[in-house]
């Protein structure tokens, strides 16, 4: 056997920016331009998802004005790329195809860029075809909401859904910048600028107890969206979560543990069982609620915690009930939300690890979770938002059992 350690070194940018493509900003230009090779001018490929463009109708034409202005470091292959966004995208192969098309066209090689701006789901996609096309290609993410800008567009995962299972087929590649146009945020509809708030609570409670405090301090202001603790929260946001990335030992998840999946499990199966009528933001909030009462319920988290965790998630302005929690698998009779726990395990592989909360600021892993604990902790939610114990739980068919 022949043996050799391998190291390499990634280098992990967030940029934070107002009116990205204002020709007097110059944070794309130089980014790219201080990368290119042979000519100095990089080619860029920039993909855009359509529904932004209800609130930036000239986007596009920003971009190619941009890209005319400063033509002497960038170049721009074509006018922007427009596809569809949202989680749906993600279940679309053929948009894997039609990029991998536009890259081949193009001729958009390794020491080219990919430009994909959009939410976290679009920018999943666009990353996935960027890293299988020519073996990587270098990636410049530009997250529009407030869940991507603050967790998952600064992250180094791509994936799209694939068996009816979230992210399925995807791969670990850091791209090349992230940029944050904090000007995009205005534009959002209020449901999908609250989302990111959840991820930055979650992320207070894994690793910065301060950052806790703050968001305590500011629950007010956030529940209103304004615009100063809005963006001071992404940022933090922003930064724990590639603070984790990058010191925890295990950027590619080659271990069992995925802490910044705290309350995910939930999550992503409350998501399929609602087919996506259950934003990701909500989700996470929803399963957040069962792993805290959960741990509550077992001793491991403080009541009087639990409870000032949960009243700041409610603060801020989640609910944490849907009626999707009560379907039911009519092969089994049992809880459709159940088989999170399975699929949570059989996606990363290796022994379940889940990530609890024993204080603010500090978590722990354990290895199972008792089934008549988490359908406890499901009866708590369930009453503190009065919803009748009578009404049962609902078939995934539909009517009420």
């Amino acid at each position: 056997m022949i043996q050799r350690a391998i190291t390499l070194t990634f280098e992990h940018r967030i940029v934070f920016t107002h009116g990205a493509f204002s020709g007097a900003n110059l944070t794309l230009r130089d980014l790219i331009a201080e990368a290119a090779e042979l000519d100095g001018r990089g080619r860029v490929l920039v993909v855009l998802e359509d529904g932004l463009l209800a609130g930036n109708p000239n986007l596009g034409e920003s971009i190619v004005c941009y890209f005319d202005r400063h033509r002497d470091a960038i170049d721009l292959v074509a006018e922007p790329m427009v596809l569809p966004g949202g989680e749906a995208c993600k279940n679309d192969w053929s948009l894997v195809e039609k990029l991998w098309r536009a890259i081949e066209f193009h001729g958009i090689c390794r020491h080219s860029f990919v430009i994909a701006i959009g939410g976290g789901a679009f920018i999943d996609l666009a990353g996935f075809a960027a890293a299988t096309a020519h073996r990587g290609i270098r990636l410049v993410r530009m997250p529009t909401t407030t869940l991507s800008q603050g967790d998952g567009g600064v992250g180094v995962k791509n994936g799209v859904n694939f068996f009816g299972k979230k992210n399925w087929i995807g791969t670990f590649c850091v791209p090349f910048a992230v940029v944050n146009d904090l000007d995009f945020l205005k534009s959002l509809p209020e449901r999908a600028c609250r989302d990111g708030l959840i991820e930055a609570i979650k992320v207070s409670l894994l690793r910065d107890r301060p950052f806790f405090e703050y968001l305590e301090s500011k629950a007010p202001g956030l529940r209103r969206l304004e615009t100063e603790p809005l963006e001071r929260a992404i940022r933090r946001s922003a930064e724990l979560h590639v603070d984790h990335i990058a010191t925890s030992g295990d950027p590619f998840e080659f271990g069992s543990a995925r802490p910044l999946d705290f309350g995910h499990w939930v999550a992503h199966k409350l998501e399929q069982v609602s087919r996506f009528a259950v934003s990701h933001g909500e989700a996470v909030a929803i399963g957040m609620a069962v792993d805290l009462l959960y741990s509550m319920r077992i001793g491991l988290l403080p009541q009087r915690t639990g409870e000032r965790i949960l009243q700041l998630i409610e603060a801020v302005g989640f609910r944490l009930w849907s009626e999707f929690l009560d379907r039911v698998d009519e092969s089994t009779g049992r809880p459709m939300i159940l088989a999170g726990l399975g699929e949570f395990r059989e996606h990363l592989g290796g022994q379940l690890t889940i990530t609890l909360i024993p204080e603010i600021g500090r978590k722990i892993e354990v290895h199972e979770m008792d089934e008549a604990g988490v359908l406890a902790a499901l009866d708590d939610l369930r009453q503190r938002y009065g919803v009748a114990a009578e009404v049962g739980l609902v078939p995934a068919g539909g009517g009420r059992k």
